[in-house]
């Protein structure tokens, strides 16, 4: 089994890329590397410079890749699909211009991805986790999102080689199990893989070792993130948007939560699981200051156990 680890931006609280207290893109890389990480994902669109030049110096300063990047948007709505197009050649653009990080034997697609997650929703975002009172899509708009999707992915193979992953998230329309079943059905694995979190499964409702088990064959990337149980059952009990609860602390360094590495390790290894898994810890960027000690202490704890 061959594993490597990497980072992601938002462990420095870097998911709205117009939140005012986001740290310098610059001093993320940095913290990334001096964490032990050689890869990271760029953020969300609008975070990093779409300039393939300023980005490529500052990750060869830092011993860096990028991994992925990331597409979070409204999935849904048929007005923002212009939109998504634009990102996707932007993203696909830059990355593609990048260095490519090393393909580990046996991986079934190179890196970099463009990991697609739908977001954007109050009526879902403050119902994250909760299966019973979640509102669903009809049965129309999901079949728009799916083919919103289908056409992200295509673009991104077709025209830049960029394989596609799509990220069950929670607080957006795609995220509970049945959800997820059915994305699988109407996306088939030649158009795009799966990248499980194995924090959202569980924010979720949901087994993270089973669901690693169940679509071993569909899993192209991983995202791994723990959860802090005593924060989880509290948050649980609000009317509260999910990053809202990461801000109180409910994603922890991994190790520290309820959710069990060294399992989540022997079933990767019989899955034979090739390639990158991403540490993320979603936090209020005005915390950001103690991103550095908690990417480092995940990624020891990932180390000394194993991966």
């Amino acid at each position: 089994m061959s594993i490597k680890i990497s980072g992601a931006p938002c462990c420095w609280g870097v998911d709205d890329p117009r939140n005012p207290y986001l740290p310098p893109w610059e001093r993320v890389l940095q913290e990334a590397s001096q964490a032990g990480y050689k890869g990271i994902e760029l953020g969300p669109y609008g975070y990093m410079p779409m300039d393939a030049d300023r980005v490529q110096a500052e990750l060869e300063k830092q011993d860096l890749n990028i991994i992925a990047g990331t597409i979070f948007d409204d999935l849904v709505s048929e007005s923002n699909l212009v939109n998504l197009l634009k990102q996707t050649d932007d993203i696909c653009s830059l990355i593609t211009k990048l260095p490519p990080a090393p393909k580990e034997e046996g991986q079934r697609f190179s890196a970099p991805y463009l990991v697609i997650i739908d977001w954007g929703h109050d009526e879902r975002d403050y119902n994250a986790g909760h299966l019973d009172r979640a509102p669903r899509l009809s049965a129309e708009d999901w079949k728009k999102t799916m083919g919103h999707i289908r056409e992200l992915a295509e673009r991104a193979w077709n025209q830049y080689g960029v394989r596609s992953v799509i990220h069950p998230h929670a607080g957006g329309y795609i995220e509970f199990e049945d959800e997820i079943r059915q994305l699988a059905e109407d996306i088939p694995h030649e158009t795009a893989g799966l990248c499980l979190d194995t924090g959202h499964l569980y924010y979720s409702k949901m087994d993270p070792l089973q669901w690693l088990k169940e679509y071993a064959d569909r899993l192209d990337y991983i995202h791994f993130k723990d959860i802090n149980l005593t924060i989880y059952h509290q948050v649980m009990k609000e009317k509260i948007r999910f990053f809202d609860a990461c801000a109180k602390g409910v994603m922890c360094p991994i190790g520290q939560g309820v959710i069990d590495y060294s399992s989540i390790h022997r079933v990767l290894k019989e899955m034979d699981y090739q390639g990158y898994i991403t540490i993320e810890q979603e936090r209020d960027p005005r915390n950001a200051d103690s991103s550095l000690r908690d990417v480092k202490q995940s990624y020891d704890y990932l180390m000394s156990v194993g991966y």
